[in-house]
């Protein structure tokens, strides 16, 4: 076993505890501005960890990984995520909440975290824990 794929694994270890947050997170329908933060935030870290994945996997498979944008490019053509328009939309969001807070955009995000952003990273979650089970 080669480093990067032992980094790989490492990374869906953290990309797994960060996913169960936001997991958790989700089951909260009507939130209060402070859950609603934590909401996001198990968000940004969970999308962190799911790019890093992407990047670590392909570095694996050979390939060369320098961004988040790259990684999530080169995951769709390689047929790892299925939308790539929305993981690029994803990505934009996380660096929007990121460096603000603003009570409009955080409602906005909530519901674009709950409706599309949150199927993506359980669809990535999904592949990865099925290749870890495929691994011997």
């Amino acid at each position: 076993m080669n480093t990067h794929d032992v980094r790989w694994r490492q990374r869906f270890d953290q990309f797994d505890k960060s996913f169960a947050l936001l997991e958790s997170a989700m089951t909260i329908e009507k939130m209060t501005i402070i859950e609603r933060a934590g909401l996001i935030q198990f968000f940004e870290m969970a999308f962190e960890q799911s790019w890093k994945l992407l990047k670590d996997y392909q570095e694996a498979e050979g390939f060369t990984i320098t961004s988040p944008r790259q990684a999530i490019k080169q995951a769709y053509q390689s047929g790892i995520i299925a939308d790539g328009h929305a993981w690029i939309n994803a990505l934009e969001d996380r660096n929007l909440t990121t460096h603000t807070y603003n009570e409009q955009t955080a409602n906005i995000v909530e519901q674009k975290i709950r409706n599309a952003y949150f199927p993506l990273l359980k669809s990535l979650h999904t592949v990865f824990r099925d290749k870890i089970g495929q691994q011997p």
